[in-house]
């Protein structure tokens, strides 16, 4: 039989162990410390195992206590682990009606990702467990073996779901309160790093924007950074581009919910020059649907490797990346001092709830269409101050904008 100064005393090892106290009960010790009651027994011929808390909000008389129970409906007849199913959901039958809600306003693949951690991360520590009787540390030993395995940023997302699980349950009369809002990140988990894409600096974006005018390999993929300097989208969100996406009359590029990270639309002012390039890869198009194919399977859209080893043999290995366009952008539309609200918008930052969801994708259309404009303009004369300085290069402007006339 186990003492409270021995459960108290117990170290964690390398690998889980299990200390046996009495009757089939026992302390199940993981290497992150956590401290579980667990009972084993056999019903109608199966082997299972019933989980009777987490020591120490769970203390050895209490298990004692819940053994007991569970061993007199045993004698009885009765599966425990089927009656604690009748007396209430389950964390994992709460969380599976969760997932049923959440899932339907999301991506396929996201959604099933998700439910497969619950599945691997979650359910086996905490499913079987009353969402009214799972404590904060429950939550905090769950996400401590995902970072012992080096799942950091996994640890990160699997609390941030188990948060919106129990928030459900509150509101669905399965519990009081959502214990995971004790649990914050930053102080049980190691600090992240966060990841820097390689950018070029401001004083050598002239030159880039030369070298990919003056690039000698395909033509889509020479368009496509061209496009890439204008708008500043993601790669993927570039390189999925389809034609009826673009409104060249009204100079917009509607992307769809389903190609957009945050899931929701997303709209795109086309500057003058932007339009042009549009012309430029219309007349490659073939009437194909992707305004990027891909040169070995034209039906798929291109590769963002493409465009990344296409930055690579202009020699911009470690310097450049499609994502720096984008932060190239911020940085300068920020000291140029466009609001930062716009700016935003435009690179699709923001973090949008359903319902705000189908307005503020639109907002500030007329403004950020003349940011957009200004943006290129603004690329056109750095264009222009490079070729000066390098005439070898030569000269490059779009027709109908300031620089495209000062060049001319």
């Amino acid at each position: 039989m186990l003492t409270d100064t021995q459960v108290r005393g117990v170290k964690p090892g390398e690998r889980p162990r299990r200390i046996a106290d009495r009757d089939g009960l026992y302390l199940q010790v993981d290497p992150s410390g956590g401290r579980y009651w667990r009972f084993n027994y056999r019903c109608k011929g199966k082997q299972k195992t019933l989980a009777l808390g987490v020591y120490p909000d769970v203390p050895l008389a209490a298990a004692r206590l819940r053994l007991a129970e569970a061993r007199a409906l045993l004698a009885n007849g009765i599966d425990p682990s089927a009656r604690k199913k009748e007396v209430g959901k389950t964390f994992e039958t709460v969380a599976r009606e969760w997932h049923a809600r959440w899932s339907t306003h999301r991506h396929g693949r996201y959604a099933l990702n998700v439910l497969k951690r619950l599945e691997s991360d979650v359910f086996p520590w905490i499913g079987t467990q009353l969402p009214s009787e799972i404590p904060s540390s429950a939550f905090r030993d769950v996400a401590k073996k995902l970072e012992a395995r080096g799942a950091l940023e996994i640890a990160r997302r699997v609390l941030q779901n188990c948060g919106q699980i129990m928030r459900y349950a509150v509101a669905h009369d399965c519990a009081t309160r959502n214990p995971v809002m004790d649990v914050r990140p930053a102080d049980i988990l190691r600090p992240r790093k966060r990841r820097h894409y390689p950018r070029v600096g401001v004083k050598d974006l002239p030159g880039l924007l030369l070298d990919i005018d003056n690039y000698v390999g395909g033509e889509h993929t020479r368009l496509a950074l061209k496009l890439m300097a204008l708008t500043f989208v993601r790669t993927s969100e570039l390189i999925g581009a389809r034609w009826p996406e673009f409104d060249l009359d009204a100079s917009r590029w509607d992307i769809p919910a389903e190609r957009m990270k945050m899931k929701t639309p997303h709209i795109v002012p086309l500057s003058t020059q932007a339009r042009s390039v549009l012309g430029e890869l219309k007349a490659i198009s073939y009437h194909r649907d992707l305004v990027f194919p891909g040169d070995i399977n034209p039906g798929k859209p291109m590769s963002s490797n493409t465009l990344l080893f296409a930055l690579y043999r202009m020699g911009y290995r470690g310097r450049m990346t499609g994502h720096g366009f984008r932060a190239v952008a911020s940085t300068l539309l920020h000291e140029q001092a466009w609001p930062h609200a716009h700016i935003e918008l435009q690179l699709a930052h923001q973090e949008r709830d359903e319902i705000s969801a189908a307005y503020n994708h639109a907002l500030y259309l007329e403004p950020r269409a003349k940011m957009m404009q200004a943006w290129a303009d603004h690329l056109d004369e750095l264009r222009r101050q490079a070729s000066e300085r390098n005439p070898q290069m030569g000269a490059v402007g779009h027709p109908g904008t300031p620089a495209g006339r000062q060049a001319a």
